[in-house]
């Protein structure tokens, strides 16, 4: 299309709606709220109109699954998980992308994913989530750090020592914050990094101490790399997700995904 047809098509919507879908200030245009709701919205039309043309070209048989994944489902649990799909389904193309919760809340909402696999819930209320497995986050602490003789530790024992945690946005990140916030505390980390190793590193050599799920930090506590205490007023015991946009037309491919991830949760020794 024209520059002009644009602009003409752009204030017919605008008037027949009765909002305005671009800010104009100083010939330069900025998306408001309800253009960036129409175009969420206009992206997921559209995939839906080109699934039912795939659909009738067998997409079931010989399409293509956009599969994200958070850092630890995407390390203990989705290359098994795949390998089943893919034994079932060998002519379906499952694309991952693994990243932090927020990167993944984002792409589903722009129609970048198909589904997604979240540690600990979604903030977004665009998106629907369907509750397949668990697991639980442990405290950390270095060698001779003064928590590892108190009787009990709470909540509040923790928030004196300098924390090491994962970057802003991470399903993990938001989880702790959260909790943290119910018990009336905030936490401000003096590091923040996407990579685990590179906390429980940290941790060991005494920088400071973290949080983090425990299939991640097991092999150092065994190996008394780093050391955990339970946490008395705290479980910290989460869910994990599968995730996609509530406009998402869901083929068939996709909805046996979502049964066999929770299938497979169920026999799977890492979560």
């Amino acid at each position: 299309m024209t520059q002009p047809a644009v602009t003409r098509v752009i204030q017919e919507i605008e008037q027949y709606y009765g909002v305005r879908l671009f800010e104009r200030f100083n010939r330069r245009l900025s998306v408001t709220e309800s253009g960036k709701m129409l175009y969420a919205q206009a992206l997921h039309i559209v995939d839906s109109f080109d699934t039912v043309e795939k659909g009738l070209r067998n997409w079931d048989t010989f399409g293509i699954l956009r599969i994200g994944a958070s850092i630890t489902l995407g390390n203990y649990f989705l290359p098994e998980f795949i390998c089943h799909f893919r034994s079932l389904h060998p002519n379906i193309r499952v694309e991952v992308t693994v990243s932090n919760g927020g990167n993944l809340q984002q792409a589903l909402l722009e129609n970048k994913l198909d589904l997604a696999l979240i540690e600990g819930g979604i903030s977004e209320s665009g998106l629907i989530m369907e509750a397949f497995t668990g697991d639980c986050l442990k405290l950390i602490l270095p060698p001779q750090h003064p928590l590892l003789s108190k009787q009990q530790v709470f909540l509040n024992d923790l928030v004196q020592y300098d924390f090491l945690l994962r970057e802003k946005d991470s399903a993990g990140r938001t989880f702790l914050d959260n909790v943290f916030a119910i018990h009336g505390l905030k936490v401000r980390p003096l590091w923040e990094s996407a990579s685990t190793q590179v906390i429980i590193k940290a941790v060991s050599q005494g920088i400071g101490i973290s949080i983090l799920p425990e299939i991640l930090v097991q092999q150092d506590i065994a190996s008394q790399t780093v050391f955990t205490r339970e946490i008395t007023d705290e479980s910290f015991n989460r869910k994990h997700y599968i995730v996609w946009h509530k406009n998402k037309y869901l083929t068939q491919a996709a909805k046996d995904l979502i049964a066999l991830c929770k299938e497979s949760a169920l026999k799977s020794p890492a979560l």
